[in-house]
């Protein structure tokens, strides 16, 4: 069976084209939603993706009418081709049925990994550059260095730990690790 998913995204904007295109492409059945490409609820994409079972096939008219990153849409081919689900792109001419469309896929999802990559390696750089400039990294310490010994010496003093924890305004374990220090 083949299902359609059309996506606009605002009201002011009709479906309309998406739709009488993936009818003639021969789906049985088109969810279509109202909602940016960045939105993570869309509910008739949902809907459409819990429809499919193994044989069926997936057509969009547009990539970027199903995923809302390269990363999303290769994680969203990737699901379908996991559950024997075919996918076609209209306007691209990808089909994941032939050789050229499964090479595209790999492609897509190469890319995605790259992209992966650079994410990680400018976040790396960033907190590299950070911490050479001195920037402390993380949470800043729950109690100061005067709460810490004043916590100190009342423990010290035979204060029970949940009575100092209360009168910092801290949970006991917030306690114990600012005195592991």
């Amino acid at each position: 069976m083949k299902y359609g998913y059309a996506r606009v995204s605002t009201d002011d904007q009709k479906a309309d084209l998406q739709i009488n295109a993936l009818k003639k492409a021969g789906c049985d059945h088109v969810f279509t939603d109202t909602a940016s490409g960045t939105v993570k609820k869309r509910p008739e994409l949902s809907r459409c993706l819990e429809s499919l079972r193994a044989g069926d096939v997936l057509v969009v008219w547009k990539l970027d009418r199903l995923g809302r990153s390269l990363s999303h849409l290769v994680a969203v081919l990737s699901d379908l081709q996991g559950r024997g689900v075919a996918f076609q792109s209209l306007t691209e001419a990808i089909d994941t049925e032939s050789a050229a469309g499964r090479l595209m896929g790999h492609i897509l999802g190469a890319l995605a990994e790259f992209e992966r990559a650079l994410i990680v390696e400018r976040t790396q750089a960033g907190l590299k550059a950070a911490k050479k400039r001195g920037t402390k990294l993380g949470r800043k310490p729950s109690l100061s260095d005067e709460q810490r010994k004043h916590a100190r010496e009342l423990l010290d003093r035979g204060e029970s730990p949940l009575a100092v924890a209360k009168l910092l305004n801290v949970c006991r374990a917030t306690l114990y690790n600012s005195l592991k220090d």
